[in-house]
């Protein structure tokens, strides 16, 4: 949408979705929230503060500690013809609610052969960064990706994080929105004061290049961006901003320009998303490519200790050996 001619505060992500929530409410009486401590408390993060106090307790409800209870109860209010908003407080805790979220919702408009729409939203912080430890830190995306009915968004900024879920909530799938918690507080930028909305499946070219492109997504989008402006090469960093639908054209089309490709993400490497962009690059642009694909991406092990989140995570040195690896092999 224009944004021409809009206020322009600065914001961080979790103000800007918690902006977001705010204009959904009031443009639209059929959305409400829903989660542990998102009420009174405003959420363990904030991101729904003064929602409770704006539109009450029949709209910003403080559920049990049940994630498997608020995903079926936002189903059951999707059935009934409202846009629920639900918040998992950290995505770990997530697999309590899997059979109500990929057995159930996941494919309700599939079995009900399209009488019921599931217009929710279920929003959780993820990843690591912020040394929360083994049991909040988790990247399981890949997962979610896999399971059939269920889009999946990961912004990287304020800007995106508002208008993603603005359509979010305004489209009739179930979504998975995850919420970098590395990039709650940091960075900020301007973000429209008024109504826009950033199209799911489609990436954004966060920067120009003619010699690597670099695939990412969420926290490890700013990372690469710093190592793009470290390296000796041009290089062509994509956010891909949604992992369901994921804008596979935008990849392609910047493969066959430089004829090298680095994926970046926090999740363990095995099966990760990643492997999933590998896979179609290999497939539809291996004739492009000049030497093999590489991945940049956490290890094959349980997430780290507290003390050790940077081991564990790829860093921006990392990320700048690959592209060099990556240029020295021919």
């Amino acid at each position: 949408m224009d944004n021409q001619g809009l206020a322009m505060p600065v914001l961080n992500m979790a103000k800007a979705i918690n902006a977001a929530l705010h204009e959904e409410m009031e443009r639209d009486s059929s959305v409400v929230v829903l989660g542990e401590d998102v009420g009174k408390r405003g959420g363990v993060f904030l991101v729904t503060e003064g929602l409770y106090e704006r539109f009450g307790p029949s709209r910003v409800i403080d559920t049990p500690l049940s994630e498997g209870g608020i995903i079926g109860f936002a189903m059951g209010m999707a059935m009934a013809g409202l846009r629920p908003v639900a918040e998992i407080q950290f995505v770990d805790f997530i697999w309590l609610g899997a059979d109500e979220l990929i057995n159930h919702l996941a494919k309700l408009r599939y079995r009900s052969g399209g009488n019921y729409a599931a217009p929710v939203v279920v929003r959780s912080p993820y990843g690591a960064g912020v040394k929360s430890g083994l049991y909040h830190s988790q990247s399981p995306e890949a997962h979610f990706a896999h399971a059939l009915g269920l889009k999946v968004v990961v912004p990287s900024t304020p800007y995106d994080a508002k208008g993603l879920l603005k359509s979010a909530i305004r489209g009739n799938d179930p979504v998975v929105f995850l919420e970098p918690k590395l990039l709650y507080r940091a960075p900020r930028e301007e973000v429209p004061e008024g109504d826009y909305t950033v199209p799911l499946g489609k990436a954004r070219v966060v920067a120009e290049g003619d010699d690597v492109t670099v695939v990412t997504y969420g926290s490890m989008v700013h990372r690469a961006v710093e190592a793009a402006k470290r390296a000796r090469a041009s290089v062509e960093v994509i956010d891909l901003r949604t992992l369901v639908p994921w804008d596979a054209e935008a990849v392609l089309k910047s493969v066959k320009k430089t004829g090298r490709v680095l994926i970046v993400h926090e999740a363990p490497k095995f099966a990760g998303f990643g492997a999933e962009i590998a896979a179609t690059v290999a497939e539809k642009a291996i004739d492009y490519l000049r030497v093999p694909i590489r991945r940049v991406a956490g290890p094959n092990v349980h997430q780290s200790p507290v003390a050790h989140d940077e081991l564990y995570m790829p860093t921006v040195e990392k990320i700048l050996a690959a592209v060099e690896e990556l240029m020295g092999y021919d």
